[in-house]
């Protein structure tokens, strides 16, 4: 018989409920199909034994190093591990060495290096791992939550494959509350009915760590002997005691950059400076930040004053340049500027339209008469014959339909109800009056 006193004091010993469901192998992996499915990329790969530099890029929770140990146990590769956090360049080189050392007494397969946020890497460590990169000293496995092209130099990224990890869906998120109530030496043992699911699932919003965390306080609420009953009210309610701080790593990252995001949308500067704080003083990455307000400026706030682009873009190079404490200030400037300002999703919304319609229209002609003509052949079969050279004509512009003849007037860009883009509209209806109608 389980002794439920004896449990609790030996949890207290065990690893957090994440630590201990951690699987081992493709099977246990809940999530990114995509990648790991039959017949999939990764898997291809692991079943091959043709294992290539990658990166691993997707937000917090959702298995990029966990799938990287299982790679390397599947393979039975040596495994060596870095954070970017910690480590220098000397750090590095360390590994390479060792990595060099023992091929020479075992030599066979690359061993692999992990490195967790490698997007904290500076120029000079990433430098450090191309030559042992490209002559197969070593195989990377980086993991980042952020866009590798802004975050990792060129020469690395060219020799590395990117695979995206999504966030994981309610049917992820229901396997993993299943197997930790079924299979973990501790929940396995307490009486635990779950009666909602809907608090537990949105409170995770797609990260399997969360979700085991929040699983874990909850079940832990409750005395040892007795039934433990999820629904949302207990949720929320547990939740509400044990408040994280501020964790750029994982916790409360992506809900207080929600919240700085939505309050510069939503043209509040007072919140945003607030969030903007809680966020530096949390240790966020000011460039995190910087790189947020460049994409606010042309979402958000777009052709309502074109000039926020150009301030933000300017902010990221600033803060790139002279960096923290300082970098704060040009940072609150930007955000109380764009917070401050009108707001357009128009150029955001014409693009969104323009890239579906360009998904289902691949095949769509473009006239001939736009079409480059390089040579005497194409001359001849009529490209480039009846085009109009704009500035030849009065107000430098001649009516021609320069969509596919099956998209002819098909209308993208709405002009948004502001000073800016009512200049923008008036042009337009003079210029094209029957897509554009006073």
């Amino acid at each position: 018989m389980f002794d439920d006193d004896n449990n609790i004091g030996r949890s207290r010993m065990l690893p957090p409920l994440p630590e201990r469901m951690r699987p081992h192998n493709l099977d246990g992996y809940v999530g990114q199909r995509h990648l790991i499915g039959p017949g999939c990329i990764l898997r291809n790969m692991i079943e091959g034994g043709n294992l290539s530099s990658f990166i691993l890029w997707g937000p917090p929770g959702v298995g990029k190093t966990t799938l990287s140990h299982i790679v390397a146990k599947s393979l039975g590769r040596e495994f060596f591990t870095l954070s970017a956090v910690s480590a220098g360049v000397k750090d590095v080189r360390d590994v390479i060495d060792r990595a060099r050392s023992n091929s020479l007494f075992s030599p066979g397969a690359a061993p692999i290096l992990f490195i967790d946020e490698i997007h904290r890497f500076n120029k000079a460590q990433q430098d450090a791992l191309l030559g042992a990169v490209e002559d197969g000293t070593i195989v990377l496995i980086g993991a980042t939550t952020e866009n590798p092209s802004f975050e990792v130099i060129t020469p690395l990224l060219s020799r590395c494959q990117v695979f995206v990890l999504k966030s994981l869906g309610k049917e992820d998120l229901q396997q993993l509350l299943d197997r930790a109530l079924k299979d973990d030496e501790v929940l396995s043992h307490r009486d635990i009915k779950v009666v909602e699911t809907d608090a537990l699932f949105r409170h995770s919003a797609g990260d399997a760590r969360k979700l085991l965390n929040i699983l874990e306080i909850v079940v832990n609420s409750f005395p040892g002997s007795s039934e433990v009953v999820i629904d949302n009210r207990t949720v929320t309610s547990c939740l509400q005691e044990n408040v994280a701080i501020y964790d750029k790593g994982g916790e409360m990252h992506y809900d207080i950059i929600s919240a700085f995001i939505k309050s510069v949308r939503g043209s509040d500067p007072n919140a945003a400076v607030y969030y903007l704080a809680r966020m530096l003083d949390g240790g966020e990455d000011p460039l995190f930040i910087a790189r947020r307000l460049c994409i606010l400026a042309a979402e958000d706030v777009g052709l309502a004053n074109p000039n926020a682009l150009l301030l933000a873009n300017s902010c990221f190079q600033i803060v790139h340049t002279i960096g923290m404490p300082e970098a704060r200030i040009p940072l609150a400037e930007c955000t109380i500027y764009l917070a401050s300002s009108a707001k357009s999703n128009s150029a955001y919304m014409a693009i969104n339209e323009a890239i579906a319609v360009a998904k289902e229209t691949q095949m769509a002609s473009v006239p001939l008469y736009l079409r480059n003509a390089p040579t005497k052949l194409m001359e001849e079969l009529g490209y480039s014959d009846g085009y109009k050279y704009a500035h030849d004509y009065p107000g430098h512009f001649a009516d021609l339909e320069f969509m596919p003849a099956e998209l002819s007037g098909r209308k993208f860009y709405e002009p948004a109800d502001n000073k800016q883009e009512d200049v923008l509209r008036s042009r337009l209806e003079s210029l094209w009056p029957k897509y554009y109608k006073k």
